[in-house]
This record gives C-alpha cells, structure tokens and sequence, in this order.
C-alpha cells in the first residue's frame, strides 16, 4: 500500500468472528465452556415461569453407538426444543435410554457365556448398559444437543422399574390384562416372544402344497350341493399352505361362507375347490374336471352351506370339521385354509368361536415336544419345524393326499434382531386386550385418541389407525432374564391371580425402588404370602421393553418435577408407528383413558445417495461421527434441518459438500454484519427507523418478513422450509443486494456521519434477528454470533426470546417500489456482465448506465437522484423517460479513478491539496460529507 493511501483511511469491517468455522476443533471447546457454565441450567432458570412445552424422548436402545438416524433424531428434537424456548416457552429435554431387553442379554451372553447364575446375569447386564449409555450420551452432547444430561431417564433406574410396576398394576386394576394361551410371534433364537414391532418383513422361500382332505360323509356332501353323487369315488376338500409343518396341529379347515365353491369331478376323485380359483387349481395339478351343472356330477354352493362337513386328518386318526372364517380370501391357494389354531392368530380366533383345540405340539426351541404323534411312521419328537415340512410332504406323497408342491417365494416374517424367519405359536401369556376394559374397550379409547392427535406429516394418523384397527391383543409376557418383572402370584390349581394383586403389586414396587428388579427375583414368596404361598407360584416374566417404555408417560412425565401427562409432542422415526407411538397410546389410553401425547412428529430413515438403505455389508454406512470429526456438528444439524424429513433422508460426501458451501454462505454473512458494527454502541448511537435511509428501512422490513416465515417453519415442524428462507435471505437480500451495496456508504462514508449510523442500525437489528433465527440449527454458530455481539463468552442465546425487530414504517406501496427497483437492477447486472465478457469494462465502477424506461419506471428510478448510481454500484447512473419498453445502455467510464472510493468521477483532483480523491471522498474526510437519502 502507498503513502498516498495510508493518509486516507476507509472504515474497514473488523470482528474477532473468524471467516472459518473451524468447526470440528472448535465446537468441543465451546461443549466444555457450556458444561462449565452450565448452560442447560442457565437456560432453564431464565425460563422459569413461561407456558410447558414438553417433547418427550422416546428412548432409544443402550446397545452400540449411534449411527446417522439417531443423529437426525435427536437434532430433530433439539432444533424444536430450542425454537419453543426461542418462542418463549419453558422447555425442558429430559433424554432417556431403554435399558431392558434381549439385545444386552445376547451381548453379555456373547462375553460371559451362559453358566452365570442369574442374579449376577443381571447385574453384568445393568454394568453394560451404563457403559452403552456413557458412550451414546458422549455422541449426543456432541451433536450440541442440550438437556438434563446428568440426570437422564433410564428405563433401568430403581425408580422407574418400580414405577413400570406399578403402571401395570393399574392397567390390571381397569380389566385390560388377562392371561391366555395364544399363538405369538416366536423367535427360535430368542426362544422368546417378540413384539408387532420387533417383526420384520422379509423374503423367504417356502413349499407351497395343496392337499386333500377326505370328506367323511358323502351325503352331507349331496346335501351341501344338492346334487347326488354316484360310485364310489372319494370327495377330498383341499387346502393350500406354505407351512407344512403346522400340519400336525391342524384342528379344521376354514372356508368363507359367502364365497361360490365347487364340486368338480377329477381323475383323482372329487374336489373342492373355490369357485374363482377352480381352473387356476385344476391346472396347477394338471387335472381335467367339470364344474358344468348339466352333466349332474357337479355343483356350487355358498361356503356356509359347507360348515359342520367331516373331514379326516391327511395323517392323523382325527376327525376335522370345515368351519366358516372371515379371513379367507381368494388372494391365492384354494379358497379352503388350514387351521391350526395353535399356529396362527386367525386361525385362533376363529377356532375360539368353535372351541377348538390349542394344541401346540412345538417347544421353545423350535422342536417338536417329545409326545408328538409319528406322521407316516417317521417320528417327529424333537424334529425342528423347518425339517418337518420334509417329514410331513413324504408323508402325505406316499399317502395321495398331496395334489401339488413346488417352492414359493414370498414376504415372511423375521426377528428384527436375528433376520433369521419366526413361527407363530401358541404359549401361555400375558395379554393386554384390545376389547377388554372396565369401560369402553381399548381398540375403542386408542381410535377416539388418535382421532385428537395432530399429526406431523399428516399421513401419519391413517397409518396409526390402520395399525390399531387391525392389530391383535398385545403379548405383553416375555420369558427373559434382563427385565421388569410381572410380579403376579397366580394359584397352583386355578391360575388366578391372588385376590390381593394389586396391594402385593405396590409391595413389590416399593421394593424394587429400593434396590431394583432384584428385589423380585430374590424374594421368597412366604415374605408377602405367608402361609398361602404355598397354593401360589410366584411368576418368573418379564415385561416386553415395548411396555417399559409405552409407559414412561407414566414413570417419567407423571412423575418427574417440570414434566407433565399429556405431553405435547412425541417425535420419533416412521417405525415407531408401529413401535413406541403405538405402545405409549394403548398404555395412556388403558391409564389414563387419552393419549400421552397431543401430538405426533415422523420422520423418514436415511438412506445414501442412491436413495439405498445403509448397511455395512454395502459399504455406504455415513457414521455421524467422522462427519462431527471433520466437519462439526453444526454440519450434520444444517444437514438434517435442509432435509424434508417427512421422506427419506439422503446423504452423501457431495450432499455434505453442498451443505458446507450453504454454511459458509450464512458464516460470512454474519461476518460482514459483525465486522461492521464493532464500533456501533446501541446505547450512543441508536436512531429513529424514520431518520435512516430508505434502504435501510427495506431492509429491516426484509428481515421482519424474514423472521415471521421462519418462526413460522418452526412453529409447523417446517425446518427444510426455514434453511431455505435463512439461505435466501443471506445470499439473495442481503448478499446479493443490500450488503452489496452498502459496502460503499460502511467504507466510505464519514466514521459517525449519519450515512453510516444509519447502516449499522440496520445491521445491529438484523445480526440481532438473524443470530436467534439460525440458533436452534446451527447452534454452535449461534452462541458464537451471540458472544461476538455481547462481548461475552458466558451469555447464551436461549436465554432470550425471538428478536422484536422496530417496524419500518414503510407501505406495501415502498415494498414493492424496492422489488421493481431490484428487478431493474438485476437487468443491468446482466448488462454489465455483457460488458466484462467482452472486456470492455473491468469492475462495475468502471461503468457508466443510461436507463431508457417507461414512465412508471422513469418515476421509480429519478427519485433515488444521484443515488441510483449507489444502487447500481456504478460511478454514474441516468434515467431517461421514454415510450416502449426499457432499454439499458453501459459505457466505461472516460473519468479518473478515485483511489478511496474507487468511483470514476468527473471531479477526481478537484481539490488540489487531494489529487487523488473525489469530491465526495474529500467531503467525507474533510467536510461535511455527503449527502445520501436513499442508498
């Protein structure tokens, strides 16, 4: 830099914000300063006393670390925390973590094998989930998520087991609990039952066979169809099934009474068969027959007319009615299904209308118990079910009852743990039902409840609805170590619960708030019962995890001091629909008669940029860590806040990439608003909005605008919306236009002229406005904007309320004058660039612009005078009135440069003792300064 230059200063931006977030290595040490100022608690005192706003976290699973979904999950629920508390709400995050379960039992198994006895089993499965929780509560802190970290919910917490007691206790008190046999879903792995939401859906290959069951009295054959059947040929009713191993359970076979079915005359004697799926049968056996009425051999009737028709078990000396069944459908098969009521929930229900056996020949292993009948003299005791379909199709092949085989490929289910296939057997549970209760049923209470949900996408109630219209009894019971216990004593002889269940059940819970489920499986009976323990057995059950956390509205936000039943938002993935959603509401409903929850918030899964779910076997697993390690939280949070999470969320290196360009776009924007009021003391010198310059005033309108649409995505759950008017914002309004051009005036213009005090008005307000608005996303960009303009490094942004902006004073009518005046603008940015490319100019400055334009536009553009050429960012700028349509002119400037300013001006060297200035930079310095009114 010359001499020359050094002698005219320009009031150049300065700010300790630094142009590089550094975020990676910065963000930790600003997670210290929060700890130690202790920030959450800070930021609880000072809003103390405004309206709850209570968002409950759904626990996720003390097993492994977390991985992106959890990451979305709990940014999700921060960037609501800190905009409710933004919105002046008090609203604490109280974080929790569901301790029970398989998942740590398979791990502490894998670790310390199985001869552990099983008091020390459980304690080894509390000490791994502390060390789970440890290290998932570190990934958490560090995606800037604040909350009552120290004191977290844990489903595993004396106090909460005891209290999981007793909310059992009282849905056992208002008639919704029972104990059956009923067939569950059932892990072979496990050797346990699994809940609706532990279930997946996968591809399985199967044997599909068609067999005939011989129908026992031909005349109720005639009388069904009304026909006569002549000789001596067999009538066989035929079934489909892809489980042939359930065969030996088989009790009936279902048919729909108002489906058409058929008599048809084959080679292999009569069948029966359902009237649409007839000839794609017949051609699957590869058999002629004739269902024609004339030829007097065959016949229709309804399936109703069927029920009671005795048919002879293909294996077994049994006799097995047809029976009618709403669940049959024409979707594949015959028309007639095997029912095994042991093996099946339909089939359950149905054969629960005609009292039919629930004999479930098949153990917890998966093998078949040692009293299973042999099947064409091949012994099935302690066969696995998935080797008896073999037994059992060489059974009947070599009988004739087997019309058909081949393999099937189709959707089966699968433990969500193992991915390995399920049965569904029949077992003595414990079941909450769904049309039981003191009062109105419980399917019943769920609908209303749902009914008076709101819902975040709003596609999610039909889906929740579907699921309870639809869902069976819940199996509550598990056969588990690691787990809350169901404390029942149920009498030797009867099964019937102890008259006193529900005083023993508070016995219970104040024990195991003392010293946690080990106070139930330590106990000896005769301590509660006395003399009558023995007539009762004490229950080894344990609690699904399903119910351990459905219930922390009860355990947790009944309970703990600042929470509160109901809560007004539960936000957790789009399976959970199915999973802790579903299990919170039909627990509140049994509870409480209304959900816990006024509304519900879904969100998608991630997926990579293929749109491809991720998984390590792929390769295309993004763990949030490396990306907290390399590019900072405030990345991932920016990410998943620009993301419509009401779909799948995608990302990838080059989405992340673009995520960072989008950052650094809002970062050097606060920079420049920053660095350009370090000298501006809100105190000395504030002005009246109507004493600063216009653009000024539509600028502060812009952002007033700005801050009730943003508040607004937030209000509504919105926050793809919000980073997209955030991102607009800085690089459109304020980027590319008004920051733009008030570089000039900032630099230029006299240090404490009115001019520039008008500027770093505008620009105080809006570094106010935009620090709070991008604070619940990028949260630790937040707190630095907000230390920068607090000079101090223990202030917090949530302790204070969304920005009041002053009102500008300025109409619809000036709004919309600056927005046909930006358009112009953007008209002759064009032209200029038509210029540069041809290098006919260099920089802006260089040119000068002729603007012939209509009259509306001449109007709008004189006014601004000489200002105009301020707005274009050129030295000169005329508006000539004209007819037709407007019409741009560029030309360089013929004029020296002015070395301050940089404007081509007329009267560079005007002033001797300044050779190298304009008189504008002269007066700025040396006199008065100019005058501006405008720009």
């Amino acid at each position: 830099m010359s001499d020359d230059k050094k002698k005219y200063p320009l009031n150049l931006p300065d700010t300790t914000f630094p142009m590089r977030g550094d975020l990676a290595k910065r963000e930790p040490l600003m997670l210290a300063q929060w700890q130690a100022q202790q920030r959450y608690q800070r930021i609880r005192k000072a809003a103390a006393g405004r309206p709850k706003f209570i968002l409950h976290d759904g626990p996720p699973y003390a097993n492994g670390d977390i991985h992106i979904g959890h990451a979305v999950n709990k940014v999700l629920k921060d960037i609501i925390i800190k905009s409710k508390t933004l919105s002046g709400f008090d609203a604490p995050y109280v974080p929790g973590w569901d301790c029970h379960g398989l998942p740590i039992e398979l791990q502490v198994e894998k670790k310390h094998g199985k001869a552990i006895p099983a008091s020390q089993f459980r304690e080894l499965c509390r000490e791994y989930a502390k060390e789970q929780i440890e290290r998932q509560k570190k990934d958490f802190i560090r995606l800037g998520v604040l909350g009552d970290w120290d004191r977290p919910y844990l489903t595993m917490d004396f106090r909460t087991e005891a209290d999981i007691i007793r909310a059992l206790g009282k849905i056992h008190e208002r008639g919704y609990l029972y104990q059956g046999r009923k067939p569950v879903n059932w892990c072979l792995d496990c050797q346990s039952a699994l809940a609706e939401a532990e279930v997946e859906y996968e591809d399985k290959v199967s044997p599909a066979i068609d067999v005939g069951f011989e129908v026992k009295d031909k005349h109720a054959v005639e009388k069904a169809f009304g026909v006569s059947l002549p000789g001596s040929d067999k009538v066989y009713a035929v079934i489909w099934t892809t489980t042939p191993w359930t065969l030996p359970a088989n009790q009936a076979v279902s048919v729909h009474p108002t489906l058409q079915y058929d008599l048809i005359r084959t080679e292999k004697g009569y069948l029966i068969l359902a009237f649409d799926l007839a000839a794609a049968c017949l051609n699957r056996y590869q058999l002629s027959g004739s269902n024609d009425r004339g030829d007097g051999l065959a016949a229709t009737c309804y399936g109703a007319a069927l029920e009671g028709l005795p048919l002879q078990h293909p294996f077994y000396d049994r006799i097995v009615p047809v029976i009618c069944g709403e669940h049959v459908t024409l979707e594949a098969g015959t028309g007639l299904v095997h029912t095994a009521p042991a093996h099946g929930v339909d089939d359950y229900v149905v054969g629960q209308r005609y009292s039919l056996p629930n004999e479930n020949p098949v153990g917890d292993d998966g093998k078949f118990i040692s009293t299973t009948p042999t099947v064409g003299g091949a012994p099935l005791a302690g066969v696995f079910v998935w080797k008896a379909n073999d037994i059992v199709l060489q059974a009947m092949e070599a009988s004739g009852h087997l019309l058909h085989q081949e393999k099937l490929k189709h959707s089966y289910p699968h433990c969500w743990r193992h991915k390995t296939p399920i049965i569904f057997r029949s077992t003595p549970q414990w079941f909450i039902g769904m049309e039981q209760g003191e009062g109105e049923p419980l399917r019943v209470l769920a609908n209303k409840a749902v009914e008076q949900t709101e819902f975040f996408p709003s596609w999610g109630r039909a889906r929740l609805e579907a699921m309870i219209k639809n869902r069976p009894d819940w199996c509550v019971s598990r056969q588990r170590n690691w787990g809350v216990p169901m404390p029942f004593f149920v009498h030797k002889e009867t099964m019937a619960l102890h008259p006193r269940t529900p005083e023993l059940l508070e016995q219970v819970a104040k024990r195991v708030e003392q010293s946690g489920i080990e106070a139930w499986f330590s106990l000896n009976s005769v301590d509660l019962l006395g003399e009558e323990a023995a007539h009762y057995r004490k229950l080894s059950d344990t609690l699904d995890v399903w119910f351990d956390s459905g219930v922390t509205h009860y355990a947790v936000l009944a309970k703990r001091e600042g929470l509160r039943v109901p809560a007004d938002l539960y936000l957790e993935g789009s399976d959970q629909h199915r999973g802790w959603f579903q299990s919170s509401l039909l627990t509140g409903c049994a509870i409480n008669g209304r959900a816990p929850y006024d509304a519900l918030l879904t969100h998608g899964f991630v997926v990579d940029g293929n749109g491809h779910k991720m998984s390590k076997s792929k390769g295309n697993v993004i763990a949030p860590q490396k990306i907290l390690d390399t590019l900072g939280a405030d990345i991932l949070r920016l990410w998943a806040a620009s993301t419509d999470y009401s779909g799948e969320l995608t990302i990838s290196d080059e989405i992340l990439k673009r995520v960072v360009e989008s950052y650094r776009r809002i970062r050097n924007t606060l920079r420049f608003l920053l660095a350009n009021i370090a000298d501006f003391d809100v105190n000395r010198d504030a002005m009246p909005v109507e004493q600063w310059l216009e653009i000024d005033r539509y600028a502060l309108a812009l952002t007033q605008k700005l801050q009730e649409e943003v508040c607004g995505d937030y209000e509504r759950y919105e926050f793809h919306f919000a980073v997209q008017k955030l991102l607009g914002f800085c690089s459109e309004d304020l980027g590319g236009f008004y920051l733009d051009i008030l570089k000039d005036r900032l630099y230029t213009a006299g240090e404490n002229s009115k001019a520039r005090r008008s500027a770093q008005n505008a620009l105080y307000h809006i570094a106010h406005s935009l620090a709070r608005l991008i604070s619940p996303i990028l949260s630790f960009t937040g707190e630095e904007v907000w230390a920068t303009l607090n000079g101090k490094d223990d202030a917090s942004v949530f302790e204070t309320v969304w920005y009041k902006l002053p009102d500008s004073g300025l109409d619809g009518a000036a709004m919309s004058a600056w927005s046909d005046i930006r358009a112009v603008r953007d008209q002759v940015n064009k032209k200029l660039e038509e210029q540069r490319a041809t290098s006919a100019i260099g920089s802006a400055l260089q040119a000068e612009v002729d603007v012939y334009a209509p009259k509306d536009i001449y109007e709008l553009l004189a006014r601004l005078g000489d200002d105009l050429r301020l707005v274009f960012i050129t030295s000169r700028a005329n508006v000539h009135l004209r007819e037709g349509e407007l019409e741009i002119k560029v030309s360089p400037s013929a004029h020296a440069k002015c070395e301050r300013c940089w404007h081509y001006r007329s009267d560079v060297g005007g002033d001797a003792a300044h050779p190298t200035l304009c008189g504008r930079c002269v007066s700025n310095l040396y006199g008065n300064g100019e005058a501006r009114r405008y720009a």
